[in-house]
């Protein structure tokens, strides 16, 4: 079994609008350990719009400083911070600096990851949005 090293910067980007901009790394089926991981950077001032998955996510705050909305509660987050949110749980991620970008590491617990964007009840697979 070999391995597979990435670098972001070759890789294609997802501008999701808002000041949000997306990278898809990994996608890995291997049974249970299946995942699917990216790094989102969140514009000054700008938000990831409240949303659910059907799988777990782990983000972990690569840089900046800002909130995580999990839940109904914002919880302060800054780099080195992780966070695992379980599915159906409506979460979103805001950047509190007014000059400094945020970016944040997340995996989802499976390939067939979705996203349901709570305001609108709109979902989409997360692999298609690339």
């Amino acid at each position: 079994m070999t391995g597979i090293l990435l670098r972001p910067a070759g890789l294609p980007v997802k501008d999701r609008g808002g000041g949000i901009v997306t990278t898809p790394l990994v996608t890995a089926g291997r049974g249970s350990r299946a995942m699917l991981t990216g790094i989102t950077e969140i514009a000054p001032g700008a938000a990831v719009p409240l949303h659910t998955h059907n799988c777990e996510e782990c983000v972990v705050v690569l840089s900046g400083t800002g909130f995580a909305h999990i839940d109904g509660v914002d919880h302060p987050v800054q780099p080195r911070d992780a966070s695992w949110i379980p599915a159906e749980v409506p979460h979103c991620f805001r950047n509190a600096s007014d000059t400094e970008p945020m970016a944040i590491f997340w995996t989802y617990a499976s390939i067939d990851a979705t996203r349901t964007i709570v305001a609108t009840g709109v979902t989409t697979r997360i692999d298609e949005e690339r």
